[in-house]
């Protein structure tokens, strides 16, 4: 059994740790009010630009044009988006996995990664980073978006990239985020049952003046809105998840705590019980 000393030691060890994860929960969950209210807000425009420009593709019918078809190269181009810093349960992780576990070849792969996090973790399996940006993560904001959106679509006009992708960590609610693949380009039109219906029940998309010129513009907004999208909802999930992992971390160092101090009363009252008998054995003996 340990000694008083090394199970008070310990206790006091527990208790600063108990301390630290209470502080991070609680800047996690005001940084997380803030964070949960702009991916609240800028969902439905996410949503809503992802519907509209697949649901008008799907009424174009056969359009040549970049943006709707796939490159010759092969190259994929993956924008990962972590976080820079980790006590966030498994939510880096789960990110990573969307690459690592997916169906992309690594030689085929050309990362773009957001946060630190995800940068050295697929760097250590061997994928290719292409750039990163860590500090995009602090503060997103839709000029980020679109310098990143201008990148890679320049990449994608030159067939450099043949396809590209978003993998983030879509925000449901303060405990629920779910690591998301997202294929950003080519575009693809819708095939649900519902939207072929609809198809079929409407006249077709007309373009003014040119569909090539109307989608040189709708495109590039797309794929930056998405991103944006990815952005800010991510930075939620990361404050949620940090919250989730924080508050566990708490209740577990309470546990400890409280087991501490159940071993630390044995162990004194077995040291007072074991004083008491050798009093009372050396007065016996001097009577």
């Amino acid at each position: 059994m340990a000694s008083m000393r090394d199970i008070k030691r310990r206790k006091g060890s527990i208790q600063s740790t108990q301390q630290i994860t209470k502080a991070m929960k609680l800047v996690s969950t005001v940084k997380l009010q803030r964070a949960k209210q702009r991916a609240e807000q800028s969902k439905a425009y996410f949503n809503c630009m992802y519907e509209t420009v697949t649901s008008m593709l799907a009424k174009c019918g056969n359009l040549n044009h970049p943006y709707l078809r796939a490159g010759q190269s092969g190259k994929k181009a993956v924008i990962v988006i972590t976080s820079n810093r980790g006590l966030a349960g498994g939510y880096n992780s789960n990110v990573v996995k969307l690459v690592t576990k997916g169906d992309f070849k690594k030689d085929d792969v050309s990362v773009y990664a957001i946060g630190k996090k995800g940068k050295d973790a697929l760097q250590r399996y061997g994928y290719h980073i292409m750039e990163e940006n860590s500090d995009i993560i602090e503060e997103p904001s839709y000029v980020d978006a679109m310098a990143i959106s201008r990148k890679l679509l320049a990449l994608y006009a030159t067939g450099e990239i043949s396809e590209i992708y978003l993998a983030y960590t879509r925000f449901k609610n303060t405990v629920v985020h779910e690591p998301t693949l997202l294929k950003l380009l080519p575009v693809a039109a819708s095939t649900d049952k519902g939207a072929a219906q609809d198809t079929d029940s409407k006249a077709m998309m007309n373009f003014e003046p040119e569909d090539e010129e109307a989608l040189e513009m709708i495109i590039p907004k797309y794929v930056t809105s998405l991103i944006y999208g990815g952005l800010v909802e991510a930075v939620a999930s990361e404050n949620g998840a940090r919250m989730q992992a924080m508050d566990s971390a708490t209740s577990n160092a309470e546990e400890m705590i409280d087991h501490l101090s159940l071993m630390y009363n044995r162990a004194r009252q077995g040291s007072i019980t074991q004083e008491l008998t050798e009093i009372i054995a050396g007065a016996n003996a001097i009577s």
